[in-house]
């Protein structure tokens, strides 16, 4: 007989936004900003499995340059302000967006990588 605990499916983007356990939803994943912890305080899961990599940084780039640099094209074709009125729009854009959205993004990699039991490619030997 099987004494393990149920746990049912969780969701990878809430409990990835919100920093939880991807097993449980209840333990936080996170120590600190982006430090991982080594496990769940709720349900003891080993976090030893998560590797994001570059992805969730790699994303944020590229979302938060284009909409950065989205942002200083349309004021400087429609007003041609300044340059310290791009600093203005450029900055929070790039810099304020990404670490507001890094962690949340890492968490959403993370539970969606247990979900999947995504894992290093490995060649097998012959």
């Amino acid at each position: 007989m099987n004494q393990q605990p149920y746990y049912p499916p969780q969701s990878p983007v809430s409990n990835g936004i919100r920093g939880l356990c991807p097993r449980c939803g209840r333990g936080g994943m996170f120590s600190g900003y982006l430090t991982i912890r080594e496990k769940c305080d709720h349900c003891d899961l080993d976090f030893s499995f998560s590797d994001s990599g570059d992805g969730a940084a790699w994303f944020i780039m590229l979302v938060c340059g284009t909409l950065a640099m989205g942002g200083v094209l349309f004021v400087e074709l429609n007003w041609q302000p300044v340059w310290w009125v791009h600093a203005l729009v450029a900055l929070p854009l790039a810099v304020g967006l990404p670490l507001l959205l890094l962690r949340p993004v890492k968490g959403i990699f993370l539970n969606q990588q247990y979900l999947t039991s995504a894992r290093e490619g490995r060649l097998e030997d012959k």
